[in-house]
């Protein structure tokens, strides 16, 4: 139960600031610099993020080697359910079109940064460094 426990706070702060990131993202730096850059801006932030929520979720509940990746993988589906959510809900797009949007240079670079959010917990030593 630590592990699920770990992943729902891990995922529950990260996206709380990647939400209010990503709306900064979309409605001023997008029509400042185009997208490409704006993700490319936003994903090293958002895995900064992610390096110090996971290193205080391991403070909280050392987890070994194994559970981290568990923690990594159910962030990462929680992630992106609530991904989806919030492009049918917010943006009108089908599943389809949300998918397809990891075909774009923009699409891929934030899966891409998703992806290192997931393995954020499997890298990090239990809140150290």
């Amino acid at each position: 139960m630590i592990v699920w426990r770990a992943a729902n706070i891990y995922f529950g702060a990260v996206f709380a600031v990647a939400f209010a990131v990503g709306m900064v993202r979309v409605l001023l730096v997008v029509p400042l610099v185009g997208a490409l850059a704006a993700v490319a801006l936003e994903v090293p932030l958002i895995l900064g993020v992610s390096w110090v929520v996971a290193g205080w979720v391991l403070r909280r509940w050392p987890l070994d080697l194994w559970q981290r990746c568990v923690m990594g993988v159910v962030a990462f589906g929680l992630l992106m359910a609530a991904e989806l959510g919030l492009a049918v809900l917010l943006s009108g797009q089908s599943a389809g079109e949300f998918v397809g949007g990891w075909a774009t240079l923009p699409g891929a670079l934030g899966l891409a940064g998703q992806i290192g959010f997931a393995l954020v917990p499997v890298v990090r030593r239990q809140g150290k460094g």
